[in-house]
């Protein structure tokens, strides 16, 4: 080989293990978080919390909408607890149906099942006061 060749790979094969090395360092960030990530506590907080039943819904605005689609969720929780005949479809009925890259599910589902589950707490709370 000729010394010319033998310089252009060794310059390769250093730069190689050079360069992962430090774009490693550079993108590698360990207090990442994904963008909507279920926040709070883990059981529900007591009193009045619709914005527990609504974690994981963005709290960006979006164009055109009145309100985030996370106050949105939170003002369909709030009429659906003052209003015991109203349905979670119906509650949630202004809420997107679209998929968000990277969030599980759309605003509308998540505020359907946050409707849901706070219904079953409720009741879960009423049995269990009418026990005790």
């Amino acid at each position: 080989m000729k010394l010319r060749m033998k310089l252009v790979l060794g310059l390769t094969v250093l730069s190689l293990g050079a360069v992962p090395a430090t774009a490693g360092a550079v993108s590698y960030h360990p207090d990442y978080k994904p963008d909507n990530p279920p926040q709070g506590p883990k059981t529900e907080p007591p009193g009045k919390a619709y914005g527990y039943h609504c974690r994981g819904v963005s709290k960006k605005h979006v164009k055109g909408e009145k309100g985030t689609p996370f106050s949105q969720c939170v003002k369909a929780l709030a009429r659906a607890d003052k209003n015991p005949d109203l349905t979670g479809k119906k509650a949630c009925k202004g809420l997107s149906k679209k998929h968000v890259k990277g969030q599980k599910g759309t605003p509308f589902s998540t505020c359907v099942k946050g409707v849901a589950q706070m219904r079953k707490e409720e009741a879960a709370a009423v049995a269990a006061g009418s026990t005790a």
